[in-house]
């Protein structure tokens, strides 16, 4: 559940600030000649609302982010940050004490150069939760859900998630049964309901909800959410997590909600702005990273059938399927960020205090130097173990990176046992990714199931 919290506030669509914009950070580059593009001079433009975006052309996002080397600078909607390309910098930046999550620590917020009108501003001020404090807040807050989030209880959900992906996959087979070769789209009808179905089940909340946040999330994600309805969209989200929270304490259950509301070692209990700020990044983060996960395996699997009839004839194992794919495909394209409280050299670079750092998982992921030159190429009989951060690493790194592999361990066995004869409905090339810019989320995935 590496992804973006939500939380936080936004108004208009544009940056404060003269030379803010994207017009102006495309206008500083220089047209032929200068520097390269993400080399410092002329940030590479990650925005996609952009005419030609390459948040839509992840291949090529990833070779341009790699050319411009281990330490990227890029442009964010507007907000100027670096970004860290590669497996062995990332690693050493996410256990980096001078990288922290705190805001008022960016200097562009401060100067008032980004404000709350900035696009991305809920996903970088997002509330107090463990995964926007630092140090011995952090490991308070961290703490609490290690405590809630036990392997006991996720090897009691699963049998929750076995029984959903059977229901869901029940679905599908009427579907089958009644409109015979008719394509199915796979996000809507197994990938996406099935992480948001289990993940309320786990936190305790009524399932008549679920249409409701997924509706809140896929506008919260969505750049093309107008910045005003999207403020609405987090006003809900905040609301209806209050008002859960609220229930809980007052009646609480054998759930994940209950038991962080309950946890008491180690420390002071959560507040309810905490247990609140909790819930709210596990969800937004962990049933999105689920679905891309089981999508993209799904399409990688399609794709490379000699690989697929590997893993059917019991020749490699799931476990390798799934890891291969975080790291192809990490779920996370780009995870907003981290503020350098003093000067931080970056493979002989220099991040100055003040500035903003992303790590983008799928550059870091395709990284030659850690996964070979054949880093690019889906192949799920490499090596294990394979060694990638899609789920990062250090003191952030993931709490529920359990259950998203959990999900996928059963989804997608059951999936391919149920139907051994899937295929795409449409030719790969015509696959497309939604305009997100920190998930790696396909629009849809049409499929034939016989």
């Amino acid at each position: 559940m590496n992804g973006p919290a939500v939380n936080g506030s936004a108004g208009r669509t544009t940056v404060s600030g003269a030379g803010a914009g994207p017009e102006a950070a495309a206008g500083s580059c220089p047209a032929d000649g200068g520097a390269a593009s993400g080399s410092g001079g002329c940030p590479i433009s990650l925005d996609p609302l952009s005419i030609d975006p390459l948040v839509g052309r992840l291949a090529e996002e990833t070779e341009a982010l790699r050319t411009a080397g281990p330490l990227a600078r890029i442009d964010l909607m507007g907000a100027e940050a670096w970004t860290v390309t590669t497996h062995a910098e990332a690693r050493r930046l996410l256990t980096d004490s001078r990288l922290v999550k705190d805001i008022t620590t960016w200097n562009l917020w401060r100067s008032g150069e980004v404000d709350e009108s900035w696009p991305l501003i809920g996903m970088v001020d997002a509330g107090r939760s463990m995964f926007t404090v630092d140090g011995a807040e952090h490991r308070r807050l961290r703490t609490k859900t290690a405590q809630a989030l036990t392997p006991r209880r996720l090897a009691a959900i699963r049998p929750a998630v076995e029984r959903i992906t059977g229901e869901l996959l029940d679905a599908m087979e009427a579907h089958a049964a009644e409109a015979p070769g008719e394509p199915v789209d796979l996000k809507a009808a197994f990938a996406q309901p099935l992480p948001m179905s289990v993940v309320c089940s786990l936190m305790g909340v009524e399932p008549e909800l679920e249409p409701r946040l997924h509706r809140l999330y896929e506008a919260f994600f969505s750049m093309l959410t107008p910045q005003d309805e999207r403020l609405a969209v987090i006003q809900e989200l905040d609301e209806l997590y209050a008002e859960m929270v609220e229930e809980k304490s007052a009646s609480p259950g054998d759930d994940l909600t209950s038991a962080l509301i309950l946890a008491d070692e180690g420390g002071e209990p959560l507040t309810a702005e905490e247990v609140r700020g909790n819930l709210e990044a596990m969800v937004a983060a962990g049933h999105e990273t689920t679905v891309t996960l089981i999508l993209c395996a799904v399409r990688a699997l399609l794709t490379h059938p000699d690989q697929l009839r590997l893993v059917l004839d019991g020749q490699v194992g799931w476990e390798a399927v799934i890891e291969e794919t975080l790291r192809w495909e990490s779920p996370s394209t780009h995870l907003l960020m981290r503020f350098a409280t003093s000067d931080v050299e970056v493979a002989g670079r220099v991040v100055r205090e003040g500035e903003a750092v992303v790590m983008s998982y799928r550059a870091i992921g395709r990284d030659r130097a850690q996964h070979g030159e054949d880093a690019d190429c889906f192949d799920v009989r490499r090596s294990a173990p394979i060694r990638h951060l899609a789920f990062g690493h250090g003191p952030h790194i993931c709490p529920g990176a359990g259950l998203s592999r959990l999900e996928a361990s059963v989804a997608l066995p059951a999936l391919f046992e149920r139907f051994p004869s899937l295929s795409l409905a449409v030719p790969v090339a015509e696959i497309r990714n939604r305009p997100v810019l920190t998930q790696n989320e396909l629009e849809s995935l049409p499929v034939r199931l016989r």
